[in-house]
């Protein structure tokens, strides 16, 4: 595996620059853009190796990769006792429990926004 194969490289329609928009989730914020989505994700390829190069040039740490991470479905949350309050007397008016309606509610969360 190459170094710019640890890297999740998203290409995605911006509805406000009425554009396609390259990242990379985690280390490189939106740094190229185009009308080709395809043209997009190969400029985005090139900025992740010439990071890369830069990188090894100056001697630093790559940032840990993010593509082909397993995830073990577990994460603490921390939120204000008030918000788990609130939380926690929807869910059991939702007869679910408290696990079951967030992740419900993250789900369509993600729907809505995605």
């Amino acid at each position: 595996m190459k170094d710019h194969d640890k890297y999740f490289k998203i290409v995605d329609w911006s509805e406000a620059d009425q554009c396609y928009v390259g990242s990379v989730p985690g280390w490189i914020g939106k740094c190229c853009h185009g009308d080709d989505e395809h043209k997009v994700y190969l400029e985005l390829c090139d900025i992740v190796d010439e990071w890369i190069a830069i990188y090894k040039r100056d001697s630093l740490v790559l940032p840990p990769g993010t593509a082909g991470k397993t995830y073990s479905g577990k994460f603490l949350l921390r939120i204000d006792p008030e918000l788990h309050k609130a939380l926690a007397i929807k869910a059991l008016g939702a007869e679910e429990s408290l696990n079951v309606y967030c992740q419900k509610i993250l789900k369509q969360s993600l729907l809505v926004h995605s």
